[in-house]
């Protein structure tokens, strides 16, 4: 029989968003909800997750209600995998601190997709394509008031 969904120590929970880079961000615009892929960075020194995005919708939205959650997945098979979601509060960065965080963003994931795929990547650029626009990012954070862990593993 398998093992039914179990929950994640916090550590564990912590340590699953360092080692992953994409995820899928839910906001609200309106009175509607919406879910969008996007790539981040676990920002373990200041407990937040970093990330950026043209102006748009999303941004928008996030500006005028600031709740949004967070849900990362690594997924095997039916009974093999686990996930974690973060629900949080977006804070748009401006200026230094703007340009402190991409940085922070941009190393991040750099160190992270070397470590764990079989080819490198030597710049932003090669996993974003928004950094490309002529018009500067918005570099936010999303602070994290909660976080919750699941997993099922048939062979535990």
């Amino acid at each position: 029989m398998a093992k039914l969904v179990s929950e994640m120590k916090q550590d564990d929970c912590m340590q699953f968003l360092s080692d992953h880079c994409i995820g899928h961000l839910a906001y609200v615009a309106g009175r509607s909800p919406h879910i969008v892929p996007v790539t981040y960075f676990y920002d373990r020194e200041n407990k937040c997750l970093i990330s950026y995005s043209g102006e748009g919708h999303k941004i928008e939205s996030m500006r005028n209600y600031s709740q949004v959650a967070l849900q990362v997945d690594d997924i095997e098979a039916f009974h093999n995998w686990r996930s974690v979601k973060v629900n949080g509060t977006f804070e748009e960065l401006k200026g230094p601190t703007a340009k402190k965080y991409l940085h922070t963003f941009a190393n991040g994931v750099h160190e992270l997709l070397n470590r764990n795929e079989k080819t490198k990547v030597d710049f932003i650029g090669d996993f974003s394509s928004k950094i490309e626009s002529k018009e500067a990012p918005v570099v936010y954070c999303i602070h994290i008031s909660d976080i919750v862990g699941k997993y099922r593993n048939a062979t535990t």
